[in-house]
């Protein structure tokens, strides 16, 4: 029963360390800002736009679409010992909140306002990450029968392929950005 799972929770744990890896390069700039440099919007935009289709489209689409919609169905409730769904999707929707302000930020040229608003970002998204490698995604793991584990995974792949394009052009952004 767990291999299955263990796959799918491999594979979004695999998406979080690309998303880690662009938080590291984003709170690398906010530091290079803080200390004189000019606020490099193209980089934010960047920035902006992977958060946006890799993190949010690609990987969180599969949370919410279908790894937490499993998890809330009754029969999967009672064997979960605890419920984080609702504080995850809460997450979700205050990083999506920072990420505006930080797009906002960048069009105003305020790198005060880009730097607050993505280092809150940053915060949270690393707080989550580990939250949901470390306590959510476990409780899956026991929580899921195997049935259920390989239905997530072909619909984890049907996922995959409907955003191909994008992501790939999100996981050149991470090899751009490990070169900064």
């Amino acid at each position: 029963m767990k291999n299955n799972m263990e796959k799918t929770t491999k594979i979004l744990v695999d998406e979080h360390k690309n998303i880690l890896k662009v938080v590291d390069v984003i709170e690398h700039e906010c530091d290079l800002v803080e200390s004189g440099k000019k606020l490099d919007k193209d980089f934010f935009i960047k920035a902006i736009y992977f958060i946006r289709n890799y993190a949010d489209k690609f990987h969180h689409a599969k949370e919410e679409d279908i790894l937490f919609k499993e998890l809330l169905k009754d029969s999967v409730q009672e064997r979960l010992h605890c419920n984080p769904i609702e504080q995850m999707l809460h997450e979700h929707e205050k990083g999506r909140n920072f990420v505006k302000l930080t797009e906002t930020g960048v069009k105003k040229g305020n790198s005060k306002k880009v730097i607050e608003d993505a280092r809150n970002y940053i915060n949270l998204i690393r707080d989550h990450i580990y939250k949901e490698d470390n306590i959510l995604y476990p409780m899956s793991d026991e929580a899921l029968d195997k049935k259920t584990q390989k239905d997530i995974l072909d619909r984890f792949s049907k996922a995959d392929k409907l955003k191909d394009k994008d992501k790939k052009k999100c996981l050149l952004i991470v090899n751009e950005f490990k070169k900064r």
